[in-house]
């Protein structure tokens, strides 16, 4: 196998396993383990929101250590860590130790990703980086299908169903120490990073986008369990067509490259928001929510990507760094968000939450791409 075929298909699965997995598959089981567990709205969003913090402290730490210690290190630190986090979650007698594996899960997210960019940029051709980095990012899809596959396979066995998510990171942990390079920061790249308008830019649409997410990522389980009175086998559905839909964000490099960020951004806003009316109608339409789902990963996904060709050609000479600034700020809006959402769902109901939420999805297309138009045809 080459090394770019390599580079691809070891970072897919660490990005399934971290993000789709030890992530936002929590979203998925919620539901049961707020069965067992009693949990509530308002708590099930601080656990989901103390998840995001983790991740938001680990991606700043990835790329400063990306830089340092390599790819190899970091990216086996991710997966060992994923690994730990997963097998706390399956363990979990109560609410606090459940909070503080999830943390740890979520943590495994944002050591992920860096690495994975810095890999690229040492090993993959110029001209197939932006599709690999996008690949890879598309392995998000991947892991959440299968954890929906997971939850229909095992309805009500969620500690067994994190008990095997916790075993596939433990054999990612020993595939990425042998097989991903060791990558460092090119020598004369800057160590200052200045705050310009462009950064600004960028970091204002993903936060935005970020918070809108939670609405799916965090509660879409239990918004289709509550409005719709689904049980666990019909949620596990709807996160495998999340899963689904997410792998179109495969594409988001080419997308793109042909079309301008700008024009890619807002259009998936837009799919973005209808989807989460689409999930949260309230219409006990199977084939309404289903298709709100997959809209909802697509949109996802390829958000995801424009952010990652956006911050990466910000800062080429420094990709872990770049993709850290668009995914931090991401993380940062799904802190502020999960909460948020759970206590307006609690103290104004579901309807007022989801409204103000496609809100927050729209705004964030108010933000735009412009560093001179370089992934931007005719300016756009």
């Amino acid at each position: 196998m080459s090394s770019d075929l390599r580079i691809g298909a070891l970072g897919f699965v660490m990005i399934a396993v971290c993000y789709g997995f030890a992530r936002f598959a929590f979203g998925l089981f919620l539901p049961q383990i707020d069965a067992e567990l009693e949990l509530g709205s308002t708590i099930s969003g601080v656990i989901s929101g103390g998840s995001f913090t983790g991740y938001c402290i680990a991606i700043v730490a990835s790329a400063v250590l990306s830089e340092r210690l390599g790819a190899r290190a970091v990216a086996t630190a991710a997966a060992a860590v994923a690994a730990v986090g997963m097998a706390g979650i399956a363990l979990a007698p109560t609410p606090l130790l459940l909070a503080v594996a999830v943390l740890v899960a979520g943590s495994s997210t944002g050591l992920a990703s860096p690495p994975m960019a810095a890999a690229v940029e040492a090993v993959v051709r110029k001209d197939c980086q932006d599709l690999t980095n996008t690949v890879i990012n598309a392995g998000t899809s991947a892991g959440v299908t299968l954890s929906g596959l997971v939850a229909l396979a095992m309805v009500g066995q969620w500690r067994i169903a994190f008990g095997l998510f916790a075993a596939i990171a433990f054999l990612l942990t020993l595939a990425s120490a042998r097989w991903l390079p060791t990558a460092r920061r090119r020598q004369g790249a800057n160590g200052s990073l200045t705050l310009n308008k462009p950064l600004l830019q960028l970091i204002a649409a993903s936060f935005l986008m970020g918070a809108a997410s939670t609405a799916v990522w965090s509660f879409g389980g239990k918004i289709v369990s509550e409005q719709l009175d689904w049980d666990a086998s019909s949620t596990g559905w709807l996160w495998a067509c999340l899963g689904a839909g997410g792998t179109v964000g495969a594409c988001a490099g080419s997308l793109v490259r042909r079309f301008g960020v700008n024009r890619v951004h807002l259009t998936f806003l837009g799919l973005m928001s209808a989807a989460i009316l689409a999930v949260g109608s309230g219409t006990n339409m199977l084939a309404l929510a289903l298709a709100g789902g997959a809209m909802f990963g697509t949109a996802y996904v390829m958000l995801t990507g424009v952010y990652l060709v956006w911050g990466v050609g910000l800062l080429p000479h420094r990709p872990a760094t770049g993709l850290m600034i668009g995914f931090l700020t991401i993380a940062v809006g799904q802190t502020c968000g999960a909460p948020v959402f759970g206590l307006l769902m609690a103290e104004q109901g579901m309807s007022v939450a989801i409204t103000g939420f496609v809100g927050l999805a729209l705004v964030a297309g108010l933000f735009r791409y412009d560093a001179g138009g370089k992934f931007s045809p005719n300016g756009q």
